[in-house]
């Protein structure tokens, strides 16, 4: 592979996490996302990634509406519980929650991340908050997230960020070997959503793809679970069903990934690192 896509050495596991949630209840989803993470970890999880807004619960309204209690920081106490069982099994995490920027006060729907010691790593927010969202309240954040893991790099989205093709590519040119998503789809067209999206963007980008979806009702949905993890070809590797709890446990193979990169080298074409070129626009008579 081109040298500014290096690979990772090792292999590297990781894990979608699913589970019904409980309305604005943050300790009691922060204990459910905790009990996901122990079970993830005694799977050989490094790394698990939980639905969009599962520490609150997709409830938009009631979040907007009381938002000193329902978004997280990371100071937060009530992550606590999850911060020990990071630092007990040395997993880390990526928790779908509520945030407010202590600047602006604009609410965000974000992914708190915690390192392996359960330290606090890094906020990313939403950057493609949907028309509903905004109209809530919440505003798209400016900016991607790249984390790096044991010589892997993971680019994180967040449900509707994945809808954007040039979303997930935007991580893999920034050398990302997977790009991973927590998300709330619905029953109904969300199935459809889901079998689609995910593994196009793994095709598209020749990137391993994780999906952690809602897979139980929240706010105005009913998730339709499938946790999933999609190889860099775009063939299903593995999923955790529809119903919860469950973990979708995957290992990433860097051999896997330099096989796929090489049988279709999308990542090395000279229009992504050219200026575009200018298009003709012909009338037909």
């Amino acid at each position: 592979m081109d040298d500014l896509h290096p690979l990772p050495a090792s292999p590297l596991t990781i894990a979608a996490g699913q589970a019904a949630c409980a309305a604005l209840d943050i300790p009691a989803n922060v204990a459910a996302a905790a009990d996901l993470l122990r079970r993830a970890a005694a799977e050989g999880a490094e790394l698990l990634v939980l639905p969009e807004l599962f520490l609150t619960g997709y409830e938009l309204a009631g979040i907007a509406a009381d938002p000193d209690s329902h978004t997280l920081d990371a100071a937060d106490p009530r992550l606590d519980p999850l911060a020990a069982a990071c630092a007990d099994t040395r997993t880390a995490v990526v928790a779908g929650a509520p945030a407010r920027d202590p600047a602006t006060g604009r609410l965000h729907i974000s992914a708190l991340v915690l390192d392996r010691d359960g330290r606090f790593a890094v906020q990313y927010d939403k950057q493609h908050a949907t028309p509903t969202e905004r109209a809530a309240g919440f505003s798209s954040g400016t900016s991607g997230c790249t984390l790096t893991l044991d010589g892997w790099r993971l680019g994180l989205g967040i449900c509707w960020d994945s809808g954007f093709p040039e979303h997930a590519r935007a991580a893999a040119l920034d050398g990302c070997h997977a790009y991973l998503v927590g998300a709330m789809f619905g029953q109904g067209t969300g199935v459809h959503q889901r079998a689609v999206v995910f593994p196009a963007r793994a095709l598209d980008n020749t990137s391993y793809t994780l999906l952690a979806n809602h897979c139980a009702p929240s706010g105005p949905f009913h998730g339709c679970g499938g946790s999933a993890v999609w190889n860099p070809d775009g063939t299903l590797l593995t999923d955790a069903g529809p119903t919860a709890p469950a973990v979708a446990v995957a290992r990433l193979n860097p051999h896997h990934l330099a096989a796929a990169r090489t049988a279709e080298p999308v990542l090395l074409d000279p229009s992504l690192t050219t200026p575009p070129h200018p298009r003709l626009t012909t009338p037909l008579a």
